[in-house]
């Protein structure tokens, strides 16, 4: 479908259930690390699976070479007069990192809201620290909007602000 900035082919496909004992490790490791997602660091692979895979409205992965590399979710931000703008969290394979995989699945989630009737895109917590992560959504044309002050626990660098980000698809 696309290729990473290396040129390997990355085919981006919504997850069904079997995914998940790939999608784990990959979530285990970043949300264990604790340094970009307030997710607590203790889930079991039972509560992540209904996290990650159940409460959205779609779960989506990465594959190279028929692994999976990355994997995000995409639902609605908020119900009623704010259903219109989606949320949705991103984590990608250690091995696959600086590769473009992010991007790939940034864009792809963009184009797959606006398929199901999103107008915006918000990310609610994107932590500040995360530069890497902050300069890749701001490339991809979102804007910081918000700034929430020590808002999250990074574990070595103790409370670091998080930043809301958002963008009009339409």
């Amino acid at each position: 479908m696309k290729k990473t900035e290396d040129q390997r082919d990355v085919f981006i496909r919504v997850a069904i259930d079997s995914d998940f004992d790939a999608i784990w490790p990959i979530f285990h490791d970043i949300v264990k690390r604790g340094e970009t997602y307030a997710f607590d660091p203790d889930l079991t692979k039972e509560q992540a699976f209904v996290l990650w895979m159940r409460q959205p409205e779609v779960c989506c992965v990465a594959e190279y070479n028929d692994r999976i590399v990355g994997t995000y979710y995409l639902k609605p931000n908020m119900a009623g007069p704010g259903s219109h703008v989606c949320n949705c969290g991103y984590m990608v394979a250690a091995a696959a990192r600086g590769k473009g995989v992010a991007a790939l699945m940034c864009q792809h989630s963009q184009q797959l809201a606006v398929q199901r009737g999103y107008k915006a895109m918000q990310f609610n917590s994107v932590v500040s620290s995360n530069e890497q992560a902050v300069r890749l959504w701001q490339r991809l044309g979102f804007d910081i909007v918000g700034r929430l002050p020590k808002a999250f626990s990074h574990p070595q660098l103790g409370l670091v602000d998080s930043y809301v980000m958002y963008r009009w698809l339409l």
